[in-house]
């Protein structure tokens, strides 16, 4: 006999065993789930025990969800039946039984980002009444030791040309540490920059809002010690910036902004900066088609890699 039940902060083993018995079968090249990453999931992500959900048979788990939750909706982070118990109901209860909680407390937006190989997980929430809303798409840049390199000849023309990186405005407002700065375009420097340096800057509440989960203003602001980033700033403000995070896998790019109509002079420059730094291969994982454009993406070098499946819904009491 089927049992179900929301967890509580104490449930964190329980959620990791269940992920381990029930994810992993679709995902093995992920690593196995371990209280450590679930518990980074939770200050980075915002995952909520209370929003996440085991169904049980017998002591065994067979099904689990896990809900992150902030105030603008809750993601469904992660749903999975094992394959022995698959087609019986059990992914539907549980996104059913969270709806139901939503409904009541709230937020009621609920939303998932699938990959897209996972088609009976697409077909779950298809089926359960959730709408696309955009495919998200993974794209890769590879580290090319060429294309790293600014022509010696442009360095000199835009040090000469600019005023900036030398106690001047821009590097006070930012905040980067202090010395010379490599050049940048048209007058501006390539400087260090922060997490903590764009919101002092007021430019990370201004965010763009088609970005997915993991790639947030709150999941920035809360990985803010593990981002490094770089900005092309003038003498009056930040004209582009690019966050980045290193990792075993590679370097994830968390987010690429520029504030200026350059074609992609800007972006240009500091992923150059970036891939001359590391010429491994650089990930920009989930990119919703309105965060940045993929004519502009592909004008940067960046290659499609895969995709997501973006659906939501409304929660609604069963």
């Amino acid at each position: 006999m089927s049992a179900y039940r929301f967890c509580r902060s104490d449930d964190i083993g329980l959620l990791v065993d269940a992920l381990n018995r029930c994810w992993a079968p679709y995902v093995p090249d992920e690593p196995p789930m371990t209280p450590e990453v679930f518990k980074r999931s939770i200050r980075d992500l915002q995952v909520w025990c209370s929003s996440c959900m085991v169904a049980f048979s017998g002591a065994d788990p067979i099904g689990v969800l896990i809900g992150a939750k902030r105030p603008s909706g809750t993601l469904i982070h992660r749903i999975a039946v094992h394959p022995d118990h698959r087609r019986q109901g059990h992914g539907r209860h549980l996104l059913t039984s969270l709806s139901s909680k939503l409904a009541i407390l709230g937020p009621p937006r609920m939303i998932a980002e699938v990959p897209e190989p996972l088609a009976a997980t697409c077909g779950l929430f298809g089926a359960s009444g959730y709408v696309q809303e955009a495919r998200l798409t993974d794209y890769v840049l590879q580290g090319d030791e060429n294309d790293a390199r600014e022509p010696a000849n442009e360095r000199q023309r835009v040090s000469h040309a600019s005023g900036v990186g030398h106690g001047g405005p821009a590097s006070e407002r930012v905040g980067g540490a202090g010395g010379a700065k490599p050049p940048g375009l048209n007058g501006g420097f390539v400087i260090p920059v922060t997490v903590e340096d764009l919101a002092a800057n007021d430019l990370l509440g201004e965010a763009h809002p088609h970005v997915c989960w993991e790639r947030s203003v709150e999941t920035l602001t809360a990985r803010k010690d593990d981002i490094a980033g770089l900005a092309v700033a003038s003498d009056e403000r930040i004209e582009a910036y690019l966050l980045y995070v290193k990792g075993g896998e590679g370097t994830e790019i968390m987010s690429l902004r520029s504030f200026v109509e350059d074609g992609g002079a800007r972006l240009t420059q500091l992923l150059s900066q970036l891939r001359a730094r590391d010429r491994g291969t650089f990930r920009f994982p989930k990119v919703h088609p309105a965060e940045i454009s993929k004519e502009l993406l592909e004008t940067l070098c960046f290659l499609p890699a895969g995709e997501h499946r973006l659906y939501a819904a409304r929660a609604r009491a069963e």
